[in-house]
């Protein structure tokens, strides 16, 4: 006689392989995860590191010249935070990945006008979770530098494009998606606005 424990091992044992399967799938499926989250970082990286080595070297004055999609504008700093990062033209998912982009609508430093710039929250951006009323923000370009000081911080909702309109003085600012630690698309934006401070070389 076939014992009557025996449909139960063979329901267990198929268990088994279903689960170890799955275990299987969801490690290949994490180290595909965190494989391609360490290639994003090492390229925006080395992009960062050889694009400040050439805004560095860039000379002081340079040909006036239409921006296109990805071209470097200057490097963006807050030092209190750390943050340092390059900035290019434009706001394409290609650009962000690499840099803080500059909307292309939007004045360019020197300009009269609101300079808007935007970046990703989980990379150049994180740290402005912690920024303050009064924070120094300084961008770089090959003809001057540009010091700014921090007026308003605001959390406001996507649709809000008041916080890109312009402006009569020489304003920047920052946008990025919020909550900071918010997993998949972020429901609000966080919007920090600077004044440029008078007498800047």
């Amino acid at each position: 006689m076939i014992p009557l424990s025996q449909p139960a091992r063979g329901v267990s044992s198929t268990r088994k392989y279903i689960l170890r399967g799955a275990c299987y799938f969801f490690l290949a499926l994490g180290i595909l995860a965190l494989g391609y989250a360490g290639f994003v970082y090492a390229d925006s990286h080395a992009y960062q590191a050889i694009e400040m080595k050439k805004f560095e070297q860039a000379a002081l004055l340079s040909e006036p010249h239409i921006l296109a999609e990805g071209d470097v504008i200057g490097e963006i700093q807050v030092p209190r935070l750390g943050v340092d990062a390059i900035v290019v033209q434009g706001d394409s998912p290609a650009s962000l990945r690499r840099a803080v982009g500059h909307l292309s609508q939007s004045a360019l430093p020197g300009e009269w006008g609101n300079v808007t710039l935007a970046g990703h929250r989980d990379t150049f951006f994180r740290p402005l979770r912690d920024i303050r009323l009064g924070d120094e923000i300084r961008f770089k370009t090959p003809e001057r530098n540009f010091d700014y000081v921090v007026e308003s911080i605001e959390v406001v909702a996507p649709t809000d494009i008041q916080v890109l309109e312009t402006s009569t003085g020489h304003d920047l600012t920052f946008i990025t998606c919020f909550p900071f630690y918010y997993v998949g698309p972020a429901p609000k934006r966080f919007v920090v606005r600077a004044r440029e401070v008078e007498g800047t070389l």
